[in-house]
């Protein structure tokens, strides 16, 4: 019954440890960032899906392109809304790039925040910021 005070201490202080952590997180937490759109984004107030589809599944979605557009050539995104965009990173008027120009104030601000690499890049061209 001696080392009752030592266990409770070394129950105290593993728990302490063991939940540092979370009360870490809890302190240092910060909101994900808001990606900067370009002015051509923020007139057309729509994007390929809508904002919460957009933020959550976007990858989900990048990759049926890359497997529609490898696989069957075809290029055109018609929406639920049934408006077309061009399914590409890397070129054109109506296509990802052609609204969210800046790489680094759109996608890398989020995959930053998400600790995530993604391989868009890879096999596309960065694009050219443009001053």
């Amino acid at each position: 019954m001696n080392d009752k005070k030592k266990i409770i201490t070394g129950l105290a202080i593993f728990l302490f440890l063991f939940t540092l952590p979370i009360w870490y997180n809890l302190v240092s937490a910060t909101s994900a960032p808001e990606p900067e759109l370009s002015a051509k984004a923020k007139a057309a107030k729509t994007c390929v899906r809508s904002k919460e589809y957009m933020v959550a599944e976007h990858m989900q979605l990048l990759d049926v392109w890359r497997d529609t557009v490898v696989r069957t050539g075809e290029r055109t995104y018609t929406n639920p809304d049934g408006k077309q965009f061009n399914m590409s990173l890397s070129t054109g008027e109506n296509s990802c790039i052609g609204c969210h120009v800046s790489k680094a104030d759109f996608c890398d601000k989020c995959h930053n925040y998400a600790s995530v690499n993604p391989y868009c890049w890879d096999c596309h061209i960065d694009p050219k910021e443009k001053k």
